[in-house]
């Protein structure tokens, strides 16, 4: 007899954890607030190991095949500043999360998996409970409030595979989907609220005029039914050691979006928690060592890329050291190259 898993959020690291439960023959329900499919913030590419884990957990072969492009270059942009596209290290797997989700989802269900979309678990922390409910909300972190903004567009022809683009109040990223669709997701900063969002988006998006973001949007064709926004990020790392429950993905912590590490760590997290839950579910491991376990897994996985994430995004917002950075990133392919092995 195996003890039952609850697992609370359904989005990346909660559907990869509980897929692969059931491949171990451990009983999962997945409680989930929303519904699939759905457009949600992010990045929509897997760079880092997370496509490592993906292969290991049997599932990178059916997302390839679901409908993803490779990213295999990247240029970055800061006021009259730029880095023209260089190769990435290792290539980036881009898709839609509102296809990357159902997938997910489906695949969790097809193996027997228990989803419970559209309910919100009301319960507490304890034995057999994981939180894989996504990020904390912190509502203003050092003076500022935290906001992203995600939509698809067509007509848009980016210098390489992925851009970054640097905007006084954050940054925005573009990257190419299958066909000729561009994910277009920003993060933003300000010290008081974002007046009047659902009618300025466009604004915050497309960047001031004469930049290079500003141009290449220019002709831009917003499917505004991917819109979504969130608001709330708290990108400070957070130890899995110092937390009471037992948390994968964003609900353990989230690196700054602009490493483009955020999905690869859900995946990464679920992957370092099946083992231990196995053990637990099959009464071989008593619950606060299983937790124990997949906390310090974590720890040892993401505690360095987390700190040099947080100091890299720090850096970027100081105008100055973000374009002596960008230049000498311009001017050494080996910086571009250690910042990427470094914050994956």
């Amino acid at each position: 007899m195996s003890e039952p898993i609850t697992i609370v959020g359904g989005g990346l690291a909660g559907l990869t954890l509980g897929i692969g439960l059931l491949q171990r023959g451990v009983p999962v329900a997945v409680w989930e607030a929303g519904h699939y499919p759905r457009h949600r913030v992010c990045g929509e590419f897997i760079s880092g190991r997370g496509q490592d884990a993906l292969a290991r957990l049997g599932l990178l072969k059916a997302i390839e095949n679901a409908g993803t492009r490779l990213a295999r270059s990247a240029a970055f942009f800061a006021g009259k500043v730029s880095v023209p596209p260089r190769p990435l290290p290792q290539p980036a797997l881009c898709i839609s999360r509102f296809v990357l989700d159902k997938l997910l989802a489906d695949e969790f269900q097809s193996l027997g998996g228990e989803l419970k979309a559209g309910e919100r678990w009301r319960g507490s922390d304890g034995a057999g409970i994981v939180r894989a409910s996504g990020r904390r909300v912190e509502p203003v972190v050092d003076g500022y409030r935290w906001i992203g903004l995600k939509v698809h567009a067509r007509n848009v022809l980016p210098s390489a595979d992925m851009e970054l683009h640097f905007v006084p109040s954050g940054y925005v990223g573009l990257c190419r989907l299958p066909g000729d669709t561009v994910n277009i997701c920003g993060m933003f900063r300000s010290k008081s609220t974002f007046p009047e969002l659902s009618k300025n988006w466009r604004q915050w998006l497309i960047g001031p005029e004469g930049s290079a973001l500003h141009v290449r949007l220019a002709g831009a064709q917003f499917d505004e039914d991917t819109f979504c926004t969130v608001a709330g990020l708290d990108t400070r790392p957070q130890k899995a050691t110092t937390l009471t429950g037992c948390c994968i993905g964003d609900a353990l912590t989230m690196i700054p979006p602009m490493t483009g590490n955020g999905m690869s760590m859900a995946f990464e997290s679920a992957e370092l928690a099946v083992e231990p839950l196995v053990e637990y579910s099959r009464v071989h491991l008593a619950w606060p060592q299983a937790q124990r376990q997949i906390a310090v897994a974590c720890d040892h996985r993401f505690s360095g890329r987390l700190r040099w994430a947080g100091w890299l995004q720090r850096f970027l917002f100081l105008p100055r050291a973000r374009t002596a950075l960008i230049l000498l990133t311009a001017r050494s392919e080996g910086v571009s190259r250690a910042l990427f092995n470094l914050t994956r």
